[in-house]
């Protein structure tokens, strides 16, 4: 039998490996995480404590990775900042040297007296630089002080103007891309569809187009198609492929004709929502079509487009060909009546570094490379978008959008199994709006894998998500600071906070954001810690204002426009909240009614009546933040719930300080509907609906054409109300690699 030594406990295990074993809930009342929820918790990481023996090895593993008696393989730093390395890992009068990314070399040595920090001199150059310290190699991350900003985009734009004008408030659209519709795409919005209201939105004022996540789905699994539940973030949506764009108009035609899916393919296209299943088979079918005439034509042979694949493969490298190898063999499982999670699978499968899936994509290349020609083909189409986008004279361009997780089932799990967490799911606490707390079903990565490789798979991520964009939106930026993790299985109450090295990905996605010339925006929503906002500003992160969250700081009405957040990016909407026609008319409360969202009342009144009624009161108090702010007429009574006060809501919002704002599809149209009810699966009709204009048509209507003039000139009068931007103490242009 063995007993626990004083410290020997889950709970010191736990603080040590970063959970928070203490919370506070939405009523401010402290909750203590059950010492059996952190035990699995701790396994997920690693760190087995089912007796006392297990909890002191787990202990003395983790002090031994975070005592820093070894350096680890990467550290951040910021420019113009001296760099503390860990005492016990440097010995003073060792010599070390300083590798720069651009070739010049730094040597020194250390002085620092016995027990102190050892210091490494500022470095003024950005990039991953090499320190080598005797026998020891670390990755030097140093990044600027700050991101990428819009204020960089604008200067970026005008860098050849003798004299450019200083940047005014820019504004945007969002769009889900797989709503959007063009004539030929099979039922699904695409890239090519993605390029053309890039285009036209530029042409008439747009500097910025967000759009939903474009992360890798299953191939194999089209019925799951949540853009937030992604199989990889590493790799791309196939199924927004337009198989013209790289082939030429006849080869979707030919390849329906070949397949005999013509009359399918139009009867697709003209649903007013999108069958994901049929839509992606009946896709993947065509591009398959087109693919084997590739393979028998021109792979292998010196074609330019031949030699364009074969360089974007080695580019992409070992990454990509586990993302294509996972494709094939979920569906060589599946087919074979075998389950579509990896971890079900025969356990040889399970690891991509096998002999066995070794042997498998052997003996199914062509199948393996298939999924390689996808990849390639998403890349160009998305690639073509932003590259449209700016030489459209937009100085943002493409805004991509970087899900907080991924399917546990998906090729970014299997292929990073080492730098995912397993058996848990991201989600959040208890709340008063979510009184049974979430559970989303995704993980991410360890924050001890994170430290011990070297932040390899987060970088891997970042740099594919900037790749094809002028920006990103981290989804619940929040998770850069801690998550709440739920053991797989449990109810999403029994979780805790884990938190992640904030500094370290902050300085990261600064150093990336650089390199790519693209803006951060971080989804900033819900209850934030203190000094949070604070931080991400610091950094060149911009936050996101919503009209409905925008309340009076008195607590009575809403902020008007002037009061709102000047280094956040503001909007009238998200894709989880109503559209302003449907917040007016309370359509999402109908819609939570009628799925069973809505709790019975204390007071025994119906949940419904309630709160249609207290929207009543809000409409009246947002109506007179409008006549306040001179874009509703004075005087004059609101609207009735069905005569939604659109125009009203766009120009109030155009009229915010931020340096950009952007605007839903949904609201540029009046639409009623919300792309996603957050908690219902098949009651409602997430990520299914489409515009009903096709993009060429669809700038072509009075209305949504005045509105986006309108919104345009709202944005350069507002020029005149905002004060100018105090200067960055950041440089200007940090010298990146």
């Amino acid at each position: 039998m063995t007993t626990r030594r004083p410290g020997d406990s889950i709970a010191t295990l736990a603080r040590r490996a970063g959970f928070e074993v203490e919370w506070q809930d939405a009523h401010h009342t402290t909750q203590h995480v059950p010492e059996s929820t952190l035990a699995m918790l701790l396994e997920q990481m690693g760190l087995p404590c089912g007796n006392a023996t297990q909890i002191r090895h787990s202990a003395a593993v983790l002090e031994a990775e975070l005592s820093g008696r070894k350096m680890p393989p990467l550290m951040t730093a910021e420019i113009g900042r001296g760099i503390a390395l860990p005492v016990a890992a440097v010995k003073s009068g060792s010599h070390y040297r300083i590798e720069l990314e651009s070739g010049s070399i730094i040597d020194g040595r250390f002085t620092a007296p016995k027990g102190e920090e050892a210091l490494l001199a500022p470095i003024d150059e950005a990039g991953y630089h090499a320190l080598v310290i005797n026998d020891q190699r670390v990755m030097l991350a140093v990044a600027p002080a700050r991101c990428y900003t819009v204020d960089d985009a604008w200067r970026t734009l005008h860098r050849d103007d003798a004299d450019p004008a200083p940047r005014p408030p820019l504004w945007g659209m969002a769009a889900q891309l797989y709503g959007l519709r063009r004539s030929g795409d099979g039922g699904i919005g695409d890239y090519s569809a993605l390029a053309q209201i890039a285009v036209e939105s530029a042409r008439r004022g747009a500097h910025a187009l967000a759009v939903s996540p474009t992360h890798a789905m299953f191939s194999a699994e089209p019925h799951r198609f949540s853009p937030y539940s992604p199989s990889s973030r590493l790799w791309l949506n196939v199924s927004h492929i337009d198989p013209a764009a790289v082939f030429g108009a006849h080869a979707a035609p030919a390849a329906l004709e070949a397949t005999q899916a013509t009359g399918a393919w139009s009867a697709l296209e003209a649903l007013p929502l999108i069958d994901w299943p049929n839509a992606v088979k009946l896709k993947l079918k065509v591009l398959r079509a087109i693919y084997e005439q590739f393979s028998a034509h021109e792979r292998g042979q010196d074609t330019p487009r031949a030699l364009e694949f074969h360089g974007f493969c080695e580019r992409a490298g070992r990454a990509l060909e586990d993302h294509a190898r996972f494709e094939a063999l979920q569906a060589a499982q599946l087919a074979q009546g075998g389950n579509g999670h990896w971890r079900d699978w025969p356990e040889a499968l399970r690891d991509p570094r096998s002999p066995e899936v070794e042997a498998f994509a052997n003996a199914h290349r062509h199948e393996v490379t298939f999924h390689l020609f996808l990849q390639w083909l998403a890349a160009k189409g998305l690639s073509h978008a932003q590259h449209a986008a700016h030489e459209a004279g937009m100085a943002v361009g493409l805004i991509a959008d970087l899900a907080v997780g991924c399917d546990s089932a998906g090729s970014h799990a299997w292929s990073y199994r080492d730098d995912m967490l397993q058996r848990v799911s991201v989600g959040a606490p208890p709340d008063l709006f979510n009184q049974a707390g979430q559970a989303w079903g995704l993980t991410t990565f360890s924050p001890r894998a994170m430290r011990t490789q070297g932040f390899s798979a987060f970088i891997d991520m970042l740099r594919a998500a900037f790749a094809h964009a002028g920006g990103i939106r981290i989804d619940h930026v929040l998770g850069l600071r801690r998550l709440w993790l739920v053991p797989e299985g449990e109810s999403a109450r029994n979780g805790a906070y884990l938190r992640y090295p904030l500094e370290d990905l902050l300085r990261l996605i600064a150093l990336e954001s650089w390199r790519h010339r693209a803006i951060v925006i971080g989804e900033d929503l819900g209850t934030v810690p203190p000094g949070f906002r604070e931080r991400l500003d610091e950094h060149g992160i911009a936050g996101i204002r919503v009209l409905w969250f925008e309340g009076a700081h008195d607590g009575d009405g809403f902020k008007l426009p002037q009061q709102w957040d000047r280094n956040a990016v503001g909007t009238t909407t998200t894709h989880d909240l109503p559209t302003v026609a449907g917040w007016w008319r309370g359509s999402d409360i109908a819609w939570r009614n009628r799925i069973g969202q809505t709790s019975a009342r204390a007071d025994g009144r119906d949940p419904e009546e309630a709160a249609q009624e207290q929207r009543a009161r809000d409409r009246a108090a947002l109506w007179r933040a409008f006549q306040q702010a001179g874009v509703a007429a004075p005087e004059v009574a609101a609207p009735p719930p069905e005569s939604a006060p659109v125009d009203e809501a766009l120009a109030f919002v155009a009229a915010t300080p931020g340096p950009l704002v952007t605007f839903p599809l949904e609201d540029l149209l009046a639409l009623e509907e919300q792309p996603n009810l957050p908690g219902s699966t098949d009651e409602h009709p997430n990520w299914r609906r489409r515009l009903s204009l096709p993009i060429d048509e669809l700038f072509d209507d009075d209305n949504f054409s005045d509105r986006l003039l309108a919104v345009d000139r709202a944005r350069r009068a507002a020029a005149a109300s905002v004060p100018p931007a105090a200067p960055s103490t950041a440089s200007s242009e940090p010298d990146t690699p």
